[in-house]
């Protein structure tokens, strides 16, 4: 089945690399586009917390990881498939991130801890509510040790 997914909003930042870490200073404006009014975001500054689906917009012509590989090329850690992973060479190049809301204004949210470079094209935006959050998660060691610089 195939279907199509437009953009609802864009990412503005200052961050242009690609790199992997050093995610937790970046503050990010995502602006709604054109057809979408700052009603949108009515009643949106009640969550601390909100969901943000993007596209891997600048991978989509890069190989697509179908079967397992090691997360970040490091053969340190094993070799897991692409839906054990975080990895943007995904099978949709769509990736999601919880982030902290900071503030409304007009047709834009200011948000922390969003993973995703400037004009990064946001497809969707969810109020987190704590009633679809794990209250136990587990994970492998590996990706402990990928994840302990992101943040800084």
């Amino acid at each position: 089945m195939e279907f199509n997914i437009r953009s609802v909003a864009e990412v503005i930042n200052n961050r242009d690399d690609l790199a992997d870490d050093f995610w937790g200073e970046i503050i990010s404006e995502i602006r709604l586009s054109d057809e979408y009014s700052e009603e949108s975001f009515a009643g949106i500054e009640e969550f601390s917390h909100l969901e943000i689906f993007f596209v891997f917009d600048k991978a989509i012509n890069n190989k697509i990881v179908s079967g397992s590989e090691h997360p970040r090329e490091n053969k340190d850690w094993p070799k897991v498939g692409i839906f054990a992973q975080r990895k943007k060479n995904r099978p949709n190049f769509i990736g999601s991130t919880i982030v902290e809301l900071i503030k409304k204004q007009g047709k834009s949210i200011f948000v922390k801890n969003l993973d995703a470079i400037n004009k990064t094209p946001i497809i969707d935006i969810k109020p987190v509510m704590k009633e679809f959050l794990p209250t136990n998660t587990i994970q492998p060691q590996w990706s402990v040790e990928l994840m302990k610089d992101y943040w800084k």
